[in-house]
């Protein structure tokens, strides 16, 4: 039954029936995130505070905790500045001037720390000295989806960068993608964890499941604006995630076959799509079963479950392989291969996009998982290229957010749904919704800076 909710109809009806952008503008968009990040390295003089956090036993100390903290929150400040602002206006208003944008980035860091560029990397810390990077990706992957969520739903967020309804590409489809790609990098089968027992998996996925129906309750009980198409009348994001944990929970294949079965589940899906799913999945029609109400939902978790596979293959392959022992050497190796396996990906995922099946998020098709796979390894180079130069490995925003990942996406919902419900962001203005989301954006990494100085770790398992 259609809502009889108007405004709730025409919210729909902006994010329906778009065609995205193109390859390369998506690739100066994202390489955007590590420059203003690196950029922000560069200038960084911060320390960790944790010591500052925990709990003081003389007066003296309190006091230096009090001017630590306010030295903290400005260098949060700093941060916001640096990493998340040019995500926002890049993003947002200043979309057109990307490539612009990303030169003189690029211009500014170069001339900062060009003179003082090293050959090789820094002396590395075992296999700790490539979690920065890997921390610094899995961050600024959160930042832009706690972005987009809310500005997708303003006038001044180009509709090339929101979801495209059938075939094509966007920012804002690499979102589940690149969530799943982000848990395989650092999943126990990619650290070489050779089995997962049920109880781990019930405590794992339980939690999305909850989320999963927490988010189908709060917006059918709320009346909240819903695309259908994305993933169906009932499922969600949420859903999804616990859909591939569960199927890689049963198969409980050993770490080092991930990659084979990845590829036959994939390659088995694409195959079914083309005898005749993919129309199946597209058409409109629905029936009164819950498969039918949810089949992208349903169908796409094929594809997503076979980019975790995959992706745990190439982060054992490409982080894990040589355990504890990370040398210089090997992280220059890593580095090189990183680069190199994000080109192969790219350039198949342009023949398949070509000859076999145009990207589909919806489908989770084949050129959408290699497309989704070249653009989240683009981001761990990106992070990587810092070994190379005399910079702070990682910054206070990003400790802060790394420590606190699920709980800053579930508070970015909700100030998400906060926000639609309290504004009609359709007819705000281009400087009040630039505005609103800068306020939004600078609240929820001031609140999750706070909980980080303050010692707090929400776990969810």
């Amino acid at each position: 039954m259609a809502s009889l909710n108007l405004n709730k109809q025409l919210k729909e009806q902006f994010v329906s029936n778009l065609t995205g952008s193109s390859f390369t503008k998506i690739f100066v968009l994202l390489a955007i995130v590590p420059t203003s990040t690196l950029l922000r390295q560069a200038f960084n003089s911060y320390r960790s505070i944790d010591e500052a956090s925990s709990k003081k036993k003389e007066n003296d100390e309190l006091v230096l905790a009090s001017k630590k903290f306010w030295a903290y929150i400005a260098t949060i400040v700093v941060d916001f500045f640096f990493i998340v602002v040019p995500m926002l206006l890049f993003f947002t208003i200043l979309s057109d001037w990307a490539y612009l944008g990303w030169f003189l980035l690029l211009l500014v860091f170069f001339s900062l720390t060009g003179k003082r560029f090293v050959i090789s990397p820094k002396p590395g810390e075992g296999a700790d000295s490539l979690r920065p990077f890997i921390s610094s990706y899995r961050v600024c992957t959160m930042f832009m989806t706690c972005l987009c969520i809310l500005a997708v739903d303003f006038r001044i967020f180009p509709r090339e960068n929101a979801k495209t309804e059938t075939y094509g590409t966007s920012v804002m489809d690499l979102g589940v993608g690149s969530f799943v790609v982000a848990n395989a990098i650092v999943s126990r089968q990619a650290r070489n964890a050779l089995s997962i027992n049920w109880k781990t998996a019930l405590k794992t996925t339980s939690p999305l499941i909850l989320l999963g129906f927490v988010r189908l309750l709060t917006t059918t009980g709320v009346d909240y604006q819903v695309h259908v198409g994305e993933y169906g009348v009932h499922w969600n994001f949420f859903f999804t995630l616990a859909g591939v944990s569960v199927l890689t929970s049963i198969t409980n294949v050993p770490p080092k076959y991930c990659g084979i079965l990845g590829s036959l589940v994939l390659i088995g899906y694409q195959s079914w799509l083309n005898c005749g799913l993919n129309a199946y999945l597209l058409s409109n029609e629905r029936g009164t079963d819950i498969i039918s109400k949810n089949k992208e939902g349903i169908f796409s978790l094929f594809g997503y479950w076979a980019l975790y596979l995959v992706g745990v293959q190439l982060s054992r392959y490409l982080f894990f392989q040589n355990g504890s022992h990370s040398t210089r050497r090997s992280n220059n190796m890593t580095f090189v291969k990183v680069w190199l396996v994000a080109l192969l990906l790219w350039i198949l995922t342009l023949l398949v996009d070509r000859h076999i099946e145009r990207v589909s998020r919806r489908m989770c098709n084949l050129a959408y998982v290699t497309w989704v796979l070249s653009l989240n390894l683009q981001l761990v180079g990106g992070f990587m290229i810092s070994q190379y130069f005399p910079v702070c490995r990682i910054t206070a925003l990003e400790e802060a957010f790394n420590s606190n990942l699920l709980a800053s996406f579930l508070l970015a919902n909700l100030f998400t749904g906060l926000v639609n419900v309290s504004v009609d962001t359709l007819s705000a203005s281009s400087i009040s919704s630039i505005l609103i989301l800068f306020m939004y954006s600078f609240t929820l990494s001031m609140i999750i800076g706070i909980a980080h100085f303050c010692g707090i770790r929400l776990k969810f398992w």
